[in-house]
């Protein structure tokens, strides 16, 4: 790949998806790219680069260059604070309402919006007549499919998912797993770059954002950050990987003491001072 290409590449997927690719990481276009090239019938990345110029495989692009890894329960912190801290403040909040809206806005392959479905149906009567909807987005359709089907590998299911939460909640089909249709259907898929307008999407009480932002330069971080602020709920929560961060950047959100990666909009009422805790399967 000559310097150019690599020039050409990193403002394109920049452009399209906010990946911000330091000057070191052609080894990373050409080991997503070339597999891609090949299976187009092109000789090389230089010819996948002039079709691209040409306006052609700018979605496939994104999409191989995009990182979905996930799995079940990820990092198992930010659950712990979404069944410790977030729900039993939004119970009491949401009281009047009895309704919850949830966002994963980079949901990849579902591991993490099922995770946060599994977590809901494990506190069982306490949200008996709520109304719970979780919104799972992501840049690639196709990621979005594997997440609509929830269909799952051995080695899925057992990166970070409880032995008894893949039996309550998964039928085995073979060597596959496929979690019940009573969790996918509380899981709404839609296809969205966080580049764009997410206006339509609504107000949110809670939203994941994790594992993403750490891929954009700080100018799109800001302007992401400011806009998830005003997708959110006064009195809402913001869960960001642990790599991420809103310190230094804005002033939309304030972190919650003792709570890592743990956000609140500013402004927001506190968190009661001795927040329940609760026993959850790790």
């Amino acid at each position: 790949m000559t310097p150019p290409d690599y020039e050409y590449l990193r403002k394109l997927l920049k452009d399209h998806s906010g990946l911000d690719l330091s000057a070191d990481k052609q080894y990373l276009i050409e080991s997503r790219l070339l597999p891609l090239a090949r299976k187009y019938g092109l000789s090389g990345i230089p010819d996948l680069v002039t079709k691209i110029r040409g306006g052609a495989y700018i979605p496939q692009v994104v999409e191989a260059m995009t990182t979905n890894e996930t799995f079940f329960f990820r990092d198992k912190v930010p659950f712990d604070h979404f069944r410790d801290t977030i729900m039993p403040d939004v119970l009491k909040a949401r009281a009047a309402r009895r309704s919850v809206r949830i966002w994963c806005a980079a949901g990849s392959t579902g591991q993490e919006p099922y995770s946060l479905a599994m977590c809901l149906k494990e506190m069982g009567a306490a949200l008996a007549g709520w109304r719970v909807e979780i919104v799972a987005t992501d840049l690639s359709q196709e990621v979005l499919e594997k997440s609509k089907a929830g269909i799952y590998s051995q080695f899925e299911v057992q990166r970070g998912l409880p032995i008894q939460m893949l039996v309550k909640y998964f039928k085995q089909s073979g060597e596959l797993w496929q979690i019940n249709p009573e969790l996918r259907s509380m899981v709404q898929h839609r296809q969205l770059n966080l580049l764009h307008d997410f206006a339509q999407l609504g107000v949110f009480d809670v939203i994941f954002c994790r594992n993403v932002l750490i891929y954009f330069d700080q100018d799109t971080k800001i302007n992401v950050f400011n806009r998830l602020a005003r997708s959110m709920e006064a009195d809402g929560f913001l869960v960001l990987g642990a790599a991420e961060t809103v310190v230094g950047l804005t002033d939309s959100f304030k972190p919650v003491p003792e709570r890592r990666g743990l956000y609140r909009p500013n402004g927001a009422r506190g968190l009661a001072a001795a927040m329940p805790r609760v026993a959850v399967a790790g």
